[in-house]
Order: C-alpha cells, then sequence, then structure tokens
C-alpha cells in the first residue's frame, strides 16, 4: 500500500512539474516572446525605480565602468574573483564538443576559462594517446600535434552574450589581445530575451550578472529554453554571508572601501555604489534555488564560496 501511494505521489509531482512548463510554454506564446507591457516598480539597489528605468539605469552603470572593469574586480575583490570563476569552470566540467553560452559575459572571463579548459582536455587526450602507443614514427607523432593544433577546441564553441556594447567591446579587444579566436563569438543580447532558439546549447552559465536583471524569473525561464535536454544552468553571483563576524566585516568594506575604490580608480562612486546595494537586494541561497527550480531546472543545488560571500547554483534540463 505505501509503495503504490508513492507512485501516485510521483505521478502527481511530475504531472505538476509538466502543468508548470505547458503553463509557461502557453505564456511565451501568447505573448510572442515578448516581456509584459506592464511597467511596474522594482529596485534598483537600495532605490525604488519603475522597471524600464532600471534597465536604463543598469544599462549606464556598466557603460560606465566597462573600460575599468577588470581592474576594479581585482581590486575589489584583491583577486579572488579569479579562484571563483576557476571553481565554476572546474564544476562545469565541460567536455569537447560543448556548447555554451555565457550571459552576461561581456568582458570574456568565464568564455576564455571555458576555451582554456576544453584545449587542457584534448592536450591531455593527445599525450594520453602518445604514452599508450609507444612504437608511434616521427611522422605519426608530428601529424597528431598538427592535428590537435587545428582541432584543439574539438567543436566546443562559446557564445558570449551581453546586453551592454561598451561590455562586448572590452571582450573583444582582450581577445585579439590575449590571442582568442577560435571557437568564441559575440552576441548583443538581452538575458530575457535571448536571441537563440530553443535547445541550442549544452550549458549556460551567468557569472555576476543575474542580479542586475530587472525580471530574475523570465532569464531563468530564457535560459532552460535554449538548453538542450540534459543541459546544465551554471550562475556565480554574490550571496548571502552565512557568519556573523564575516558578515559585519563583509558589510564595513563594501559599503566604506568599495565605492572610494570605484571613485578613486574608475571615477564613478554611484555605479558601485548600486552594485555593493544590488547585493544585499539579490535573494538568499535557499530563495534563488526556488526560483532555478520555479523555472523548470531539476536537481538544484548551491555551494557557497568565502562563507557565502558568493554561492555558484547549478541545475539541469531534464
Amino acid at each position: 500500500m505505501a509503495a503504490s501511494m508513492v507512485v501516485v505521489s510521483r505521478r502527481v509531482w511530475d504531472g505538476c512539474r509538466r502543468g508548470q512548463r505547458v503553463l509557461r510554454l502557453l505564456r511565451g506564446l501568447c505573448s510572442g516572446g515578448q516581456r509584459p507591457a506592464t511597467d511596474g516598480e522594482t529596485h534598483f539597489g537600495f532605490q525604488t525605480v519603475s522597471e524600464s528605468e532600471k534597465s536604463e539605469k543598469v544599462y549606464q552603470v556598466f557603460e560606465n565602468v566597462a573600460k575599468k572593469y577588470d581592474l576594479m574586480n581585482d581590486s575589489m575583490s584583491l583577486g579572488i574573483h579569479r579562484l571563483w570563476k576557476d571553481n565554476l569552470l572546474h564544476q562545469m566540467n565541460p567536455y569537447p564538443g560543448s556548447q555554451l553560452l555565457d550571459v552576461a559575459g561581456g568582458t570574456g572571463d568565464i568564455a576564455f576559462r571555458f576555451i582554456n579548459y576544453v584545449r587542457s582536455q584534448r592536450e591531455r587526450r593527445v599525450q594520453q594517446q602518445l604514452r599508450s602507443h609507444q612504437n608511434l614514427s616521427y611522422e605519426e607523432i608530428t601529424k597528431l600535434y598538427h592535428e590537435e593544433e587545428h582541432q584543439s577546441l574539438g567543436g566546443s564553441h562559446v557564445v558570449v552574450c551581453d546586453i551592454n556594447k561598451e561590455m562586448l567591446k572590452v571582450g573583444k579587444k582582450k581577445s585579439q589581445r590575449l590571442g582568442y579566436s577560435q571557437g568564441l563569438s559575440w552576441v548583443l543580447g538581452d538575458a530575457e530575451e535571448l536571441p537563440f532558439n530553443n535547445d541550442s546549447f549544452d550549458i549556460y552559465t551567468i557569472a555576476f550578472g543575474i542580479r542586475n536583471v530587472t525580471h530574475i524569473d523570465q532569464a531563468l525561464q530564457e535560459a532552460y529554453r535554449v538548453l538542450k535536454p540534459g543541459g546544465r544552468f551554471l550562475c556565480l553571483e554574490f550571496s548571502h554571508v552565512n557568519n556573523s563576524f564575516i558578515s559585519s566585516l563583509y558589510d564595513l568594506y563594501s559599503f566604506q572601501v568599495i565605492p572610494v575604490l570605484g571613485e578613486v580608480i574608475a571615477g564613478d562612486w554611484k555605479s558601485y555604489q548600486y552594485l555593493v546595494e544590488s547585493i544585499r537586494r539579490f535573494p538568499s541561497q535557499v530563495e534563488f534555488k526556488e526560483m532555478i527550480e520555479d523555472a523548470g531546472f531539476l536537481k538544484v543545488d548551491y555551494q557557497n564560496l568565502g562563507s557565502g560571500i558568493v554561492a555558484i547554483h547549478s541545475g539541469f534540463k531534464l
């Protein structure tokens, strides 16, 4: 009897989840994939503004900070943001052939790491092949390395999508300077209305970007739509500190030091004051996990880094 009740409960749960997905699809069809016409109120840091006003203000923030964005990230985090992004790639563990969409990734930090990671995977495979075939001739070894040089990504590709032209401009210049060209595309696009077909990508990432989106639920639904079945959603974002002592120090540093750094380095106090405030307005780890699940993702989980200063959220389209 107990076993049959479990089966029935599971069927009811599955039916509910399918129903939610159908409703989301119908809403999308009825609206033509567009956002609602109503312009309600939302927050811009600690200010209350209209939704359209927030979009304009956020765009202006990143237009202002684009050229100093990387330098400010290093200054504000003492370089630790690089370790957080490395951690994201290790969790992703992409295989050669993976198709990645990196949203709000204008300066290319995640994209470049993805390319490096896939290349290293391919190089490791070549080394293993060479070690397992001791009798290869010089010509065969040269050919193997030549093929690796021209196919180092094994069909992998990353699309960087950002709504801000200035951020994309910075990313493109950096990719040229660092020599990244193969397997990389740059697209101007909105996280809430992605310009891509359904079921297009194996992995979707968004690092330190989703808290700046006006309709987070819409962005999550778009992430679900463009992922292939079996695809993975990964989000690296500032979150809620779970240690009271660290939280006090973090608040002091955030409100007293970061805006000053913004003024000194980037000549822009207000933009960095907003960025600090936007972190405090972002949902907690548990609340954001529930939002990801509401978008249709399964096996949703998160990992705190730095006592919750940031968190990596993960989910799958199954």
